[in-house]
Order: structure tokens, then sequence, then C-alpha cells
């Protein structure tokens, strides 16, 4: 017994070494991070800062090397697979949530100092009185104005745990003293859609109508619905604007997506469903280990047959592609504007266990007629990659269709058998360029250091008792019009060292009329106010208005 004992006891060691080396080896020299149905290898890297944190010569600081090589290591992909870190997490996903919780304002930081552009009603601020105009000076005793305050500082000390308690020190128009408020901080609604409402060109409503209704003897009631981004609750707000414009007598639709960057494509494909029949292809995507996926109409939207157009230029992306793509190739509506961003990609967060997170591109996105409208790039170059545009700009292609060259040759064919191209963003059905008929050096000198906006704010809150009487923006933008502020606002530009120049102050001053009444319009009654009357004598929205009043359809 004993002879045989021996042996087999040290075989059995032999064998229970063999695994708990291996074991032992496998956990040292690569951990598994399970994602889905896949077991990812981790080694060089991981082995590297475990070195690093137990042997090297002086004590370093790990976690923040970690968080360099993580964007560094991700930097090397597409321009839209990112890295983010636990502390910006937050902020980035409240981009696209329904909510986040803060104070309820809106706020715009002139000469180093957070002014409160409009409260939100309902909100928490609103509750203990802060009002439109306030300047915010101290954060709990502490004095919050100075050359380090910038938009990212403001939203991480404003926003916070639903519940929590901020103190705010509050300097206000007419007033001396310091004002205190303590705001509970609580939920904060995030909408996408700006605005909606009717746009009638009966001759009445506005100084361009008169010019549409020449085109038509029928002219329908046309309803106008500006998105900014697709987030959570995107399409039940979207949704919620058709049905109230719609009760409104709206009979034709115009979607505007311009400089809306994407989001959730699944908001963009359950907006798209409502104007599609049954059957009609949406959107499909596929990627290496990402199964190909494709998104139908179900034949259940209640707007399949009215009259739409789609705006779209060059910052629309990724979302709003994936909705304007669709409509293009099922020929359900006509796109009209510049050519979009060019954003084909599909990103899934994945998140790590310390809080950050990676964004990182799993697929490639189709429209219905099987083109891939990404633009090319190139791994790791994402500095070229931003500079296509500023060589759009550059080529003449913002002012000029024939200035346009689609990287793509490939021919693609609606529904109906048009032809459309790929490979670099969707091409418009009717092109619009940029309008600079009334730009001047003055002009661009007082909109690039941002004096109309400036400006616009400060008259509000010097005027904020007579404007607030005002509860249309008809009213408003004609008591604006009598006012004439413009004397003002050129020793206001010159004041920042703009020097007035009366001959280009002349041309411009349509366009200066425009942009800021409209700001001021917003000051007073918002997103609803302001839309209406700065969409009015655009020319990519008075385009789409033409086409839906007139033969071409």
């Amino acid at each position: 017994m004993k002879k045989y004992l021996f042996p087999t006891i040290t075989v059995l060691c032999l064998i229970v070494g063999f695994f708990l080396g291996n074991a032992i080896a496998n956990r040292a020299n690569a951990q598994q991070l399970r994602w889905g149905n896949f077991h990812i290898q981790l080694s060089k890297v991981d082995q590297l800062l475990q070195y690093m944190q137990t042997a090297y010569v002086d004590s370093i600081d790990v976690d923040s090397i970690t968080e360099d090589i993580m964007a560094d290591i991700v930097s090397h992909l597409d321009p839209h697979s990112a890295y983010i870190p636990k502390k910006d997490l937050e902020l980035v996903n409240s981009e696209l949530s329904s909510s986040f919780s803060g104070i309820g304002v809106q706020f715009s930081i002139q000469s180093d100092t957070v002014n409160i552009v409009a409260v939100i009603s309902g909100g928490p601020s609103e509750g203990v009185g802060i009002l439109a105009g306030d300047k915010i000076i101290e954060v709990n005793d502490s004095s919050f104005t100075g050359k380090g305050i910038n938009n990212e500082k403001v939203m991480h000390t404003l926003r916070g745990e639903k519940g929590t308690q901020v103190t705010l020190g509050v300097k206000r128009y007419g007033t001396s003293e310091t004002l205190r408020f303590t705001v509970t901080r609580g939920d904060i609604p995030v909408h996408s859609v700006d605005a909606a409402f009717i746009i009638e060109p009966d001759g009445k409503s506005n100084k361009t109508a008169t010019h549409w209704s020449a085109h038509s003897s029928v002219q329908p009631k046309i309803g106008f619905v500006r998105v900014n981004k697709f987030s959570e609750k995107t399409y039940d707000e979207f949704i919620a604007a058709l049905a109230r414009l719609k009760s409104e007598g709206a009979t034709a639709y115009i979607v505007d997506l311009r400089e809306n960057s994407g989001g959730y494509m699944d908001q963009a494909i359950r907006m798209a469903n409502e104007f599609l029949p049954a059957g009609d292809m949406i959107v499909y995507s596929q990627g290496r280990a990402y199964p190909k996926y494709e998104a139908k109409a179900n034949g259940l939207g209640r707007f399949k047959s009215v009259p739409l157009v789609v705006l779209i230029d060059d910052f629309s992306a990724s979302a709003s592609e994936i909705f304007a793509g669709a409509m293009q190739d099922n020929d359900r509506a006509t796109i009209i504007g510049r050519r979009s961003f060019g954003k084909g990609l599909v990103q899934q967060q994945i998140p790590f266990s310390d809080g950050s997170a990676m964004r990182l591109t799993v697929a490639r996105y189709y429209t219905p007629s099987g083109r891939c409208i990404q633009k090319p790039y190139e791994l790791g170059k994402q500095t070229d990659y931003q500079k296509e545009l500023i060589e759009r700009f550059e080529h003449g292609e913002m002012f000029s269709q024939d200035s346009i060259h689609m990287l793509d040759s490939t021919l693609y064919y609606t529904k109906q058998g048009r032809r459309v191209f790929g490979g670099g963003g969707i091409m418009p059905d009717i092109f619009v360029g940029r309008d600079t008929s009334l730009n001047t050096p003055w002009f661009n000198l007082t909109v690039n250091r941002a004096l109309t906006y400036q400006f616009a704010y400060q008259y509000t809150d010097r005027n904020r008792k007579q404007l607030e009487r005002y509860t249309s923006w008809q009213s408003l933008e004609q008591h604006l019009l009598k006012a004439n502020w413009l004397p003002e606002f050129i020793r206001f530009a010159e004041s920042k060292g703009v020097e007035p120049n009366q001959k280009e102050i002349e041309k411009s001053r349509p366009l200066l009329t425009r942009i800021i009444n409209a700001y001021i319009v917003r000051n007073i009654l918002g997103d609803e106010g302001f839309f209406p009357l700065f969409e009015r004598d655009d020319n990519i929205t008075q385009r789409a208005v033409l086409f839906l009043s007139s033969e071409e359809q």
C-alpha cells in the first residue's frame, strides 16, 4: 500500500500544481473582461500598470496614468469612439437624458459673471424667488466670479444630487445689496423639441408671407417642428408637438434637424415610423461582432400621407441622418438645405467598474437604399477628420451645390428610382446655400465676438419691466422695431473695440435687426417666441414654405 501511495500522491500534487500554476499565471498575465458574449484579454497594459504600482522606484499616481492611457488607446480608433472619465460621465450622459438634477436656470457667462437668462417654470429656483436677469456672484459663501468661471465649472457647481442644497449670492438690477437664496436641487426636464408652431403663408402673419402666397391659390397650414437632439424622450415630445399642430389645423409639416448632432437611434426610428407605410425599411446596421439589425415601419404611423419637408445642414449628424435618409430613400419627404455631416457609425456605451465608461463604435448603419453615409476617416487622425467641415467651407460647398464632391461614386436608388449618393452625408434634394448678401466685415466682427448676444441680454436686463408687458413675439417685435436701439448697439460695439463703419452698418442693418430682436424676444418669451421670429426670414425655411405652398410637390 505504501509502495503505491507515495507515487499516487506525487502525481496528484503535480496535476493540482499544474492547474493551480496555470490559473495563477493566467491571472497574472491576463485579466478577463466579460462584455456580452465576449471575453476580452487585457494583458500587457494590465501587467505594466501592476509593475509600475508595485515595483517602481518612486511613488506614482497610477490612477491618473491609467486615465491618460485609456484616453490615448481609444484615440487610436475612429473619431467617434471615446473614453469618458468618471468625473465627466454624468454631465455627458445628461446631454441625452430626459432630465437632470439641478437648480433650474438657463445661464450665460458675461464679463466673468454668471447671468441668469431664464428661470425654468416650476423649477427649484423659481420657487425661492430667483429671477431672470439675476447675477450669481457667490456660491455657498464663496466668490463665484472671475476668469476661472466657465460653463463646465458652473454646471458642475449648480447641478448635483436631488435633494441637496446650494446657497447662492445674487446681484439684482436696481438693488445694491447681495440677495441670498438657498435652493434645493430637483429634477429639471431636458427638452429636445425647441419649438413647434404654425407658419401661415396667408399674407397676414409676416412680411414674407405675401411672397409665399403668390405661388399658390390653395395655401396649406404648415406646422414647423425643430428638434435639437435625439434624447430619451424625443419621440414623445415630437409626437405631442405634431398632435398639437394638427389640432391647430396643420396640413403639412417641416421637421427642422439643422445643427442636430444626433443621439439615440431608436428615437429617430420611432419618429420615422410615423411617416412610413408598413414594411418600408427605416435603417439597418451591422458590424464585425454586431448582428445585422433591421428596422422597418409597422404601418401604425399617424402621419403617413401628409406633405413633409426635412431641413438639414452640415451639422446634422447620426440619428438626424438616419431620419433624413429614411425619408429620402423612401421618397417620403423632400430634403432641403445643405449636405449633412456624414456620421454612419453606431456607438455602444460600455461601463467600467470605477464609474468611467467607453463609447465604442460597434457597427455601421445603412439607409434603406444601402448607403453608408459615413465620411472617410483614418484611425487615430481625429484632427484631420474635424477639419473636413472647414475644407467644405474653403471649397465653396456652403454656398454652391456645384462645389460639392460626394466621396462615394457608387449610385444608389430610392424607392421610386431617383439617384442618391453615399459616403459623405445626406445630399439634400433642394440645395440652399448660406446667404451672406448682408454680411460685412463690421457685422462679422460683432457676431464673432458675441457682441450681438451680449447687447441683447444687457438691453433686456435694463428694460425688462417694459418688455415683459408683451405676451406675443409679434407685439414685442413691433415694440423693438420702434425702439431704435441701433445707435446704442453701435456705441456698445465701439466700446468693445469694433470701430463703426456707417456704410457697412447700413448694409447689415436688416440682418442685425433680425438677430438682436430675436435674442431679446428669446430673453422674454423663450424659444417659443424666438424661433417663429428667427425662422420667418431664414432662407432655408422660406424655401421649404415655398415648396409646400407650390406645385413643386
